[in-house]
């Protein structure tokens, strides 16, 4: 009797730092967000989330980050904004590299599974 049934490694990445949690998916979405909007309210619209809690996540970013990865704008007649900076670019850069290298591998081990 042939059972065919195929498997795969799944794998979801987050970066912790020693205070918690520091980068996942969702930080990621934020921070590309923040960088196509140019501002936290408009990104936090974007992905219908509350103001509130992306301003918080990226108070916890620049926080838990050796330098901050998204700067405040101050507001002139069109109000102000935000952008990421150098790091907060390197963040996203480094996050989808990692993430690629360890789904890479997950790949490699599916083709070994065996049950």
């Amino acid at each position: 009797m042939s059972n065919d049934k195929k498997y795969s490694i799944e794998v979801r990445v987050w970066i912790e730092e020693t205070e918690g949690a520091f980068l996942g998916i969702g930080k990621i979405w934020l921070l590309e967000n923040i960088q196509k909007t140019g501002s936290i309210t408009n990104a936090a619209k974007e992905m219908k989330m509350a103001y509130r809690q992306a301003w918080q996540l990226v108070e916890e970013m620049n926080q838990r980050a050796e330098k901050p990865l998204v700067e405040k704008l101050l507001g002139g007649k069109g109000g102000g904004g935000a952008k990421l900076t150098a790091a907060g670019e390197k963040a996203i850069a480094v996050f989808y590299e990692v993430e690629k290298r360890i789904k890479e591998f997950a790949q490699k081990e599916t083709q070994n599974l065996k049950f």
